[in-house]
């Protein structure tokens, strides 16, 4: 969610909002750290932390707040169980803060780094329940949320907005396409996608998708940045054939998958190794795709299936380098 986006409209038509922020989680919550939602003062909302009691009544204070027209910043610290009577039992703790016409010049200035920018942080002093004007860092920082203060006693908050995404590039615009990029569209991915056949593509497409549309769709293989997911499923063969050759023996695709069955797999298997490619390479290329217990060959419910299996790689593909910060330099196909 473009958070700035929805503060800058906000703040022009009804002149203030809040900013709701899960600042920090121990045990079990709906929500992790850095979520966020817009509430405006007739208590419409964008994003979520998490729906149930706590964002039901999170929502309630924060229009409340709004409402007053104030500018303010508030951090509130709830047991789920005990407080709200929810079963996750965990804590979470919430900063409510309340801008206003006030701030719409940085809302505009930090919306326009929400489009130019995958992530980036902010810091601002924070001193008698309101929050000074917010800089861009140089430097994001580690976590969404911290408090820092210093000798003085000046506290400082830090944020960091924005999400990392992965690079995806999707060959083929037919109907498992169309259905994968809007599964896709709420999901941490940046979609290039490519087809040789302009009239497939639909006009408007989801803000994090790029039309490509070329005479040779595997060249576009060369431009991808390293760690990009690859997935084939154009209406050749011979092209889906081409593009996982090229992405193979590139080395520096994070997922590579076509579009398929298991005999087409065992055909492109014995067709790839005649061109050279060996066993352990060819180990890496993913066919069939997406969750095997979907059995359905509706194009949304294979999109469905696809999609699941690319967000848990992604993660996956996080927490190992999460735990070995020298994995990015590392071949990390089919892992």
């Amino acid at each position: 969610m473009r958070v700035w986006g929805h503060i800058t409209n906000c703040l022009k038509t009804d002149g203030s909002c809040a900013l709701v922020t899960i600042s920090r989680v121990d045990g079990s919550t709906p929500r992790e750290a850095g979520a966020r939602m817009v509430v405006r003062p007739d208590a419409a909302f964008y994003g979520t932390i998490g729906g149930g009691t706590l964002e039901f009544e999170v929502i309630r204070m924060a229009a409340e707040a709004v409402r007053e027209e104030r500018e303010s910043f508030v951090l509130n610290t709830v047991s789920l169980g005990p407080d709200l009577g929810q079963c996750c039992g965990g804590r979470a703790s919430v900063s409510i803060e309340v801008l206003t016409r006030n701030s719409l010049e940085t809302a505009m200035q930090l919306a326009e780094a929400e489009v130019s920018l995958s992530s980036f942080g902010t810091c601002a002093e924070l001193s008698g329940g309101s929050l000074g004007p917010r800089r861009l860092l140089e430097t994001a920082p580690d976590s969404p949320f911290a408090i820092s203060e210093d000798k003085t006693g000046t506290a400082t908050l830090y944020e960091l907005f924005g999400n990392e995404t992965r690079h995806l590039m999707l060959f083929g615009a037919g109907h498992v396409g169309k259905a994968l990029v809007l599964a896709l569209a709420p999901l941490p991915f940046e979609i290039t996608w490519v087809d040789s056949r302009p009239v497939q593509f639909p006009g408007p497409v989801p803000s994090n998708v790029t039309k490509v549309c070329v005479d040779n769709p595997a060249a576009m293989l060369d431009e991808a940045p390293e760690g990009a997911f690859v997935v084939a499923m154009t209406h050749s063969h011979a092209l889906d054939e081409e593009i996982m050759a090229r992405a193979l023996l590139k080395q520096t695709f994070g997922y590579c998958g076509v579009i398929g069955s298991k005999t087409k797999r065992a055909r492109f298997l014995k067709r790839l190794n005649a061109r050279g490619i060996d066993n352990a390479l060819l180990s890496h290329m993913i066919c069939p795709i997406g969750a095997s217990t979907v059995k359905s060959k509706h194009p949304a419910a294979i999109a469905a299936g696809i999609a699941v299996e690319l967000l848990a790689h992604d993660e996956a593909l996080h927490r190992q380098s999460s735990a070995d910060p020298g994995l990015a330099q590392k071949i990390t196909h089919g892992q």
